[in-house]
């Protein structure tokens, strides 16, 4: 009976949201993205639009998402914003990250990539412009595969703290205290598979066409840049996601080395307590704000 609720419930939503799209302008940007798509399906096989496409929109995403943090250390008004004042990037860390980065995506990511072709064959997932899902379904695809992830992230990432395992693995992303965007994927290479695991698994649940697993890269690296970036910029949109973490959320951890485990969302940190340590941090900051003021 409940599940039946659910899925009415369900079936209303997508026929609301269905109903207002319907009375949205049409989007200036379609025919071009159209025309283009088409022209990769006529201009590309299958292999190489899952493989070099996939390789080709992670590492767009993910320097270009870089970009903005980058150029905020060289501005004195955004200073201000950035959360650990005391500790500013040096080239020689954004060098070292670089390097490791370049490696776990080329030798690490690559190979894992390589194998979506046969993962789309295998569940016949279509490439074609008509099969191609409404941008409201693809917004809620994606929103259940970051609940999905974070979930996978929360528990996984909290036991590459425990004490046995935690120098062997996920010290090596713990080597910058003060984080910046860039940092977000440097990892352990067992690091970079045992928590990305969890991106996959959102996509084998929900995944209806390709235009999928590059809309989540992309909206998985936004979050994963954001939260590392070592700013808290006001009018984030992200913040208007509820229960978003954000950067000023993870910054904690990587200040101290404990609590705040989740990704995206600050639920799991709630239910365990795991976030205790950071709201107690957050009055005291209010305090000494307050006393500023006074």
């Amino acid at each position: 009976m409940a599940m039946n609720d659910s899925v009415n419930i369900l079936s209303s939503a997508y026929l609301a949201v269905e109903y207002i799209d319907s009375f949205l302008p049409d989007n200036p940007l379609q025919q071009p993205f159209k025309n283009a798509w088409n022209y990769m399906l006529d201009n590309y096989t299958k292999f190489q639009i899952a493989t070099w496409g996939s390789l080709l929109v992670h590492e767009v995403a993910y320097f270009l998402l870089c970009v903005p943090g980058f150029i905020f250390q060289f501005i004195p008004y955004m200073q201000k914003y950035k959360i650990q004042q005391d500790k500013p990037e040096t080239w020689e860390k954004q060098w070292k990250c670089f390097k490791t980065l370049l490696f776990n995506h080329f030798f690490i990511q690559l190979p894992l990539i390589c194998g979506t072709y046969y993962f789309t064959e295998y569940f016949n997932i279509p490439y074609g412009w008509e099969e191609m899902p409404r941008w409201y379904v693809l917004v809620a695809q994606c929103f259940g595969c970051a609940v999905i992830e974070d979930a996978w992230h929360y528990f996984l990432h909290r036991l590459l703290h425990h004490k046995r395992i935690y120098k062997y693995i996920h010290k090596v992303h713990h080597e910058f205290v003060s984080p910046f965007g860039m940092q977000a994927e440097y990892a352990h290479p067992l690091e970079t598979l045992i928590l990305g695991a969890g991106f996959f698994i959102g996509i084998v649940i929900f995944c209806n066409h390709v235009v999928l697993l590059w809309a989540w890269v992309i909206c998985r690296l936004m979050e994963t840049i954001d939260v590392h970036s070592g700013y808290d910029v006001p009018l984030n949109p992200l913040h208007l996601v509820p229960f978003y973490a954000g950067a000023r959320f993870h910054d904690f951890h990587h200040m101290n080395f404990i609590g705040n485990y989740a990704s995206t969302f600050t639920w799991w940190d709630r239910l365990f307590g795991t976030d205790s340590q950071f709201i107690a941090y957050q009055e005291k900051e209010k305090k000494k704000q307050c006393i500023t003021k006074k």
